[in-house]
């Protein structure tokens, strides 16, 4: 098992879940110009893949988070978030994190 250290702070805007919806029941997504307020800071990690997407830890506080949210650093780069998943570890609540996945915004060209 690999230990990833945090090495940036991490900002999580998490927008409003569930979607409101619309008069026909479907989940109208919010104003993509507009990020919602920040939750918090934690320190956390980032790391580019193979693939171009990234893989970001964050403090369990952080959960819930859902694809959409946006994850902000404080070098001003932010990700899309594509799948997030609460990891705990039994017995040792210390090590647990949010685990997602992400592209870079804006997504990086070759």
């Amino acid at each position: 098992m690999a230990v990833v250290l945090p090495n940036r702070r991490l900002t999580l805007y998490a927008l409003d879940h569930p979607w409101a919806r619309d008069a026909n029941g479907v989940p109208v997504p919010p104003d993509p110009n507009q990020r919602p307020e920040a939750r918090c800071t934690w320190p956390g990690a980032a790391l580019e893949q193979p693939d171009a997407t990234w893989s970001l830890r964050l403090d369990p506080a952080a959960w819930p988070v859902k694809p959409g949210d946006v994850i902000g650093d404080e070098h001003g780069m932010t990700w899309t978030v594509t799948t997030a998943r609460l990891h705990r570890v039994p017995g040792c609540p210390a090590v647990d994190y949010v685990q997602s996945t992400a592209t870079r915004n804006p997504p990086e060209v070759p």
